[in-house]
């Protein structure tokens, strides 16, 4: 469940939402592995994500929605699929370029489970259309 929070930017207040990645440990630190070696921040990558989501696209005057037909739907789906792709393979050249001395570390651990975790929602995605 997401927690809900006010901050203050500019002495205006902001509506702030803290959202679990996983219950699996192990799933929230190979997400935010995978964001801290692509170099992009989590917020952005969670919000591109729950955005296309929720069928919604980010305009000039808020958010509309875009999913009303199963084409749409298809389109969202493949979107996803690409970005997930250009993560795991960004994910593919960290890990490779892991020294052999530290392929027992926790880095190369992380990065194999984050390329397990990829694949797999790969695979589930590509079997919903």
């Amino acid at each position: 469940m997401p927690r809900m929070g006010v901050m203050s930017v500019n002495d205006a207040p902001v509506r702030a939402v803290q959202i679990k990645v996983s219950v699996k440990p192990e799933v929230a630190a190979a997400f935010k592995s995978a964001c801290a070696v692509n170099e992009v921040s989590m917020a952005a990558t969670l919000s591109d994500f729950m955005s296309q989501y929720s069928g919604t696209v980010k305009q000039k005057g808020g958010y509309t929605p875009n999913l009303s037909t199963r084409r749409q739907r298809r389109a969202t789906v493949q979107a996803i699929i690409h970005q997930l792709e250009r993560v795991k393979d960004n994910e593919e050249i960290y890990r490779d370029n892991i020294p052999e001395n530290l392929q027992s570390s926790i880095a190369f651990e992380t990065a194999e489970q984050c390329l397990a975790t990829l694949e797999e929602a790969l695979d589930l995605l590509a079997s919903a259309y």
